[in-house]
């Protein structure tokens, strides 16, 4: 179907994507690279009409951008996210409990601690700088053996993705942070970790996948890790005078709507789904995941993957039938077929290329399969957006997200509104404008879904 829409379009990507000065506030205590900005949360409630007498879902919820937000403008929400780790950030990012002073006594004590045990295995936190550094500090002092993950832990990080010693210091504050648990602090301290380990303590990049940079012989670990803190606990100073709004979160497949949300009424989503690539989004937090006991082996990471809608071929498994939602849609199976035939064309054959078509019907699948289950809690008149963005990861075949899944969402009832530009990036390797869209529906009702002219989607059973 040939879609004709108006759009809106941004300036530059650089007015889109900068944050105003009121966005860090909580949501710098973790956010994923190239999320999408706070602002555009506020623009389209306000657009929505949204306010404190709604409730507005983020069915992938990711690391809290639309919950936060909701609960500063105190709009009740509600976040669903498969993955544990993020469903951590979330949750935390909207526990605005602490008692800040207390917070940051904690970790002053239990940062001493762990700097005294390092002391005592001749190990410094914050390493002079080479210039000063004398020969016999240089290692002499470290323990024989530094302390190390289980194999099957270390066999589920991207390699050298952190340096040993670095390692080390971070094993001995976990231990630490065990050693003076309290429990009104906890989950806080676990978060400024994790963002420790990512942005500072590691030797992970963003560009914007997530990749292993040159290793470091050593990296402060307990100076950044106060460092977040502290400033997690200045942001909760001001918020702990405020109400806020109720916010609850999820850890469920978005594909299972009705069998989280029972009794609740949505108005409003406003959200960011996986698009369809080659980025396995379990590799970009795989570390904090990982060292902070998100995953312990292989079995939690297939059973993480299972309630992914199938956006990589990393994640497709033998019995995984969401395809079956977009058979007889023709664009969609256009694509997947000059995919393969792009494919055998060019002689590939690993594992992974052979799936690439099959995973572009399981995606469009899954987001079929979400959308008309999602249908059982949105109130008539509900109002969604959705931040998708367009790929040419299959050996440069260009899939439209934005039209395809509107289409996907017109012929299961709901009226697409408007796709509006979001912002566009540069594909690497077809040196094309890609196009990031949010795609605005609004559901009518059940009783007035079947419309004439919408054609009917062949519901699987």
């Amino acid at each position: 179907m040939k879609r004709e829409l108006h759009t809106s379009t941004p300036d530059t990507n650089g007015a889109v994507n900068r944050l105003a000065p009121e966005d860090s506030l909580v949501h710098d205590w973790y956010r994923f690279v190239l999320s999408f900005p706070p602002h555009l949360v506020r623009d389209y409630l306000q657009r929505f009409g949204i306010g404190r007498d709604h409730t507005v879902l983020d069915p992938f919820c990711g690391t809290g951008t639309t919950i936060v937000e909701c609960k500063k403008l105190g709009i009740p929400s509600i976040g669903v996210e498969a993955m544990p780790w993020a469903y951590f950030v979330t949750t935390v990012k909207t526990d605005w409990t602490p008692d800040p002073d207390g917070l940051v006594r904690h970790v002053r004590e239990v940062a001493a601690l762990a700097r005294e045990q390092l002391q005592s295995e001749g190990i410094e936190d914050e390493p002079p700088l080479p210039l000063f550094r004398s020969t016999s500090m240089v290692g002499s002092h470290h323990p024989k053996v530094l302390r190390k993950l289980p194999p099957e832990k270390e066999k589920l990080l991207l390699t050298n993705s952190i340096s040993p010693l670095p390692l080390h210091k971070t094993l001995v504050l976990l231990e630490c942070l065990d050693q003076c648990r309290d429990e009104k602090f906890r989950n806080h301290e676990l978060l400024a970790l994790g963002k420790a380990l990512v942005f500072s303590i590691s030797n992970l990049n963003f560009g914007p996948e997530v990749g292993v940079g040159p290793a470091k012989p050593d990296s402060p670990v307990v100076a950044p890790w106060l460092a977040s803190v502290e400033a997690m606990a200045a942001d909760l100073r001001p918020l702990r005078q405020t109400e806020g709004a109720p916010a609850g979160v999820h850890n469920a497949d978005a594909r299972r709507i009705s069998e989280i949300l029972t009794g609740c009424t949505i108005d409003a989503v406003v959200t960011s789904p996986p698009y369809p690539n080659e980025k396995d989004y379990t590799r970009t937090t795989r570390l904090e995941s990982v060292l902070l006991g998100f995953i312990k082996d292989k079995a939690d990471l297939r059973a993480l993957k299972r309630g992914l809608i199938r956006s990589n071929t990393r994640g497709v498994y033998k019995g995984d039938d969401d395809d079956r939602w977009v058979s007889d849609h023709d664009e969609i199976q256009r694509i997947a077929k000059a995919i393969e035939t792009r494919r055998v064309k060019l002689g590939k054959t690993s594992g992974f290329e052979r799936q690439y078509h099959r995973v572009t019907k399981l995606y469009f699948g899954g987001m079929a399969r979400h959308l008309a289950d999602l249908r059982t809690v949105l109130a008539p008149g509900a109002q969604l957006a959705y931040v998708v963005g367009d790929q040419a990861s299959y050996l440069r075949v260009m899939i439209r997200t934005g039209p395809l899944l509107a289409d996907i969402a017109e012929s299961l009832g709901y009226d697409v509104v408007n796709i509006d530009l979001f912002r566009t990036r540069l594909a690497t390797a077809t040196k094309e404008q890609l196009r990031e869209e949010v795609v605005i529906l609004r559901w009518p009702g059940p009783r007035q879904r079947r419309l004439s002219g919408v054609r009917a989607i062949k519901v699987p059973r």
